[in-house]
């Protein structure tokens, strides 16, 4: 990976600039940096506040290259990210990058306590079937299955409380289902994470719009009729003057779209025949034989 070091002005003029795919500006190559992986180059800068932006939000894959073009589909590895960025932005990549494989690894599993960030394993017998586990930190017993308290000779609830990140309570313990910081998306099971805003969420990864309390699609619900009646009603987060604003606004771009279609419609048609003819007169013209 190349980084940026300083050089004299002059002897920077002298060398040809490279463009950056993300800002559209041009830097010497000292000012550039280069994926190892898929070789894609971006000024540092840019690359450094993308990597940086990534982190902060907490990501839930491996930082690839920021060109959504690039044909080798890249990844930043660990040590051009550790070049980059601070070390405390790196202490949280690290720290984001162990939660997410305790979450993905079905021997491992995070102890529930709230007041608890211990990992616990699994046995490997019997892993789809709940097991007994206890903490060794702090001794707590749960159900591998819905991390409820052990119940022997019962079944879990056929509500499955959330999976939590460490730090986090689970539900199974203090809050209700609705009030869960963390659930999963019904469409690709991301897990997603809600600290403020409103009940209408779109995951990152899938790009599905959903309801954050019942989990139903919103996809087609561009007006938000879903918040008017139901379970759901008035959990939208919005005064109810910003969703009549909101309705107003949709109502009128599919009416703007509508009579622009309906002014341009006679043009149209008029338009018809003389496209028609000049296509015709163009292969008319194709098929004629050269002249000998």
């Amino acid at each position: 990976m190349t980084t940026a070091r300083y050089r004299p002005t002059w002897d920077l003029a002298l060398d040809p600039l490279v463009s950056c795919k993300l800002c559209l500006g041009e830097y010497p190559v000292e000012q550039m940096t280069t994926i190892a992986q898929c070789q894609c180059i971006f000024c540092t800068l840019c690359l450094k506040q993308y990597v940086e932006l990534l982190i902060k939000e907490g990501l839930e894959t491996a930082i690839s290259c920021p060109d959504a073009a690039c044909p080798k589909q890249g990844h930043l590895q660990e040590d051009e990210i550790e070049c980059m960025v601070a070390a405390e932005i790196m202490q949280r990549y690290k720290k984001l990058q162990f939660e997410r494989e305790v979450l993905l690894d079905p021997c491992r599993t995070w102890c529930p306590a709230s007041t608890c960030q211990a990992v616990c394993q699994l046995q490997e017998m019997g892993l789809q079937t709940p097991q007994l586990v206890q903490c060794k930190a702090c001794a707590m017993e749960f159900c591998s299955a819905c991390k409820a308290s052990w119940h022997p000779g019962q079944g879990c609830p056929e509500t499955m409380p959330i999976t939590f990140l460490p730090g986090e309570t689970s539900s199974a313990f203090k809050l209700e289902e609705d009030d869960a910081p963390i659930k999963r998306c019904p469409k690709c099971k991301v897990y997603i994470e809600r600290d403020e805003g409103c009940a209408q969420m779109m995951c990152k990864n899938c790009k599905h719009a959903f309801c954050w309390y019942c989990l139903e699609s919103l996809d087609d619900d561009f007006l938000l009729i879903h918040y008017d009646k139901g379970p759901c009603r008035n959990k939208l987060g919005h005064s109810r003057a910003s969703v009549i604003w909101h309705r107003t606004q949709v109502v009128g771009i599919f009416a703007g779209f509508g009579l622009l279609l309906l002014v341009a419609s006679p043009f149209l048609l008029l338009a018809t025949p003389f496209v028609l003819c000049c296509k015709c007169k163009f292969s008319k013209g194709d098929d004629d034989p050269l002249p000998t």
